[in-house]
């Protein structure tokens, strides 16, 4: 019994202490939730288009038509062919990069090209990816936590409402809604680049322009800078970005596992201890399902000791993200089982795309193949 503890009892406590603290990431949801920013400083809203994404129309029309009183929104692609015919809104401008350097990733050198390009009144820079359908309070709510000088960027994060809500679409969502549950008050340990904001001031103070160079993630560069300045990174709820988009079994696969490579070459700190309580997870629930098959009880026991706090867990990051997303209330009420039922198959997935991501730092992504080297 002593190896069936050893796996067991660290798992029952990492799933037990994943719980605490979630009455204050509730509170401080319904708070900023509630909130009307005072000051709402001309923006500049910056978003790469490359290729037709899944509802790319419907998308670049929600970024044009936010409630803010002054922001102008740039599209931003490396060539004109890269923006699909008829998808643009009447309010944008368009910035072409032309960029040509093999070391930093397309996307980052799209960003800094629109970057320059923004006009000169604009005191905030925000962020969004052409694949999310933001909502009209969007901008308020990155905008909100920059009032605060000790707070360096604001972040949303995405949730996943795929129409058609295939099996392997649900399951990418509830795999995507564990870093979700990562979000509340204080300082987070990641900004989200399909929903980020900066003070125009900040950015360049920090050198998030300078640390962009020769790096295919722009957010977990931009959340380096910012830690390195001492500055927080602010979660803002009314941020949570809907995604429509659906995916096969085969490009889920390749999507998870791409996204656990980005964070292991350029945020190790989260990369490695996901890895280790995956592992802790995975084998304690395999240990209690044996014991269980051999007909000792206490494996039933112990895995539901393991299983029911992520469960509720599931339960909670649903409700949270419904209250945040009213406008997907229909999608909810189909669909939540899914964050609930599916949590425990998660886990098995996580440790499916960490593991496959501990090998090799190469990624293909929008077309390109990139060697992953860390700069931060």
């Amino acid at each position: 019994m002593v190896w069936f503890w050893f796996f067991v009892g660290p798992a029952i406590l990492l799933a037990l202490l994943s719980l605490r603290g979630e009455k204050k990431r509730a509170a401080y949801f319904a708070a900023r939730l509630s909130e009307s920013p005072a000051q709402l400083p001309p923006a500049s809203v910056i978003v790469p288009v490359k290729g037709d994404d899944n509802g790319l129309k419907e998308n670049l029309a929600a970024l044009a038509s936010l409630d803010y009183p002054d922001y102008e929104l740039i599209i931003v692609a490396r060539t004109a062919g890269d923006i699909p015919p008829g998808v643009l809104p009447s309010r944008v401008r368009i910035v072409l990069a032309h960029g040509d350097d093999p070391r930093t990733g397309e996307k980052v050198q799209n960003l800094q090209t629109a970057v320059r390009a923004v006009r000169k009144q604009t005191q905030i820079l925000a962020f969004a990816d052409s694949d999310g359908r933001v909502s009209k309070g969007w901008l308020k709510a990155l905008t909100a936590p920059l009032a605060d000088p000790k707070v360096g960027a604001s972040t949303g994060y995405r949730w996943f409402v795929p129409q058609p809500a295939t099996f392997w679409s649900l399951t990418r969502g509830v795999w995507d809604a564990v870093a979700f549950g990562r979000l509340g008050p204080g300082s987070n340990d990641f900004a989200w680049g399909g929903a980020m904001a900066i003070r125009r001031e900040t950015f360049f103070q920090i050198r998030v322009y300078e640390r962009w160079k020769n790096t295919v993630s722009d957010d977990y560069a931009l959340s380096a800078a910012v830690r390195h300045a001492g500055l927080t990174i602010a979660f803002a709820p009314g941020a949570l970005t809907p995604s429509y988009e659906p995916v096969a079994c085969a490009n889920f696969f390749a999507w998870i596992r791409r996204q656990m490579v980005i964070t292991k070459v350029y945020n190790p700190r989260l990369w490695k201890p996901a890895l280790i309580a995956h592992i802790v997870y995975c084998a304690a629930m395999a240990a209690s399902i044996l014991a269980l098959s051999h007909g000792n009880a206490l494996g039933g026991w112990t895995l539901a000791a393991q299983v029911l706090p992520g469960i509720f867990k599931g339960y909670r990051r649903v409700r949270l993200a419904k209250a945040a997303l009213p406008q997907c209330a229909g999608w909810f009420r189909r669909n939540a089982w899914a964050h609930v039922l599916l949590t425990p198959f998660a886990t098995w997935i996580w440790l499916i795309a960490l593991l496959s991501s501990a090998f090799g730092n190469s990624i293909v992504w929008r077309g390109y193949r990139y060697d992953l080297k860390r700069t931060l």
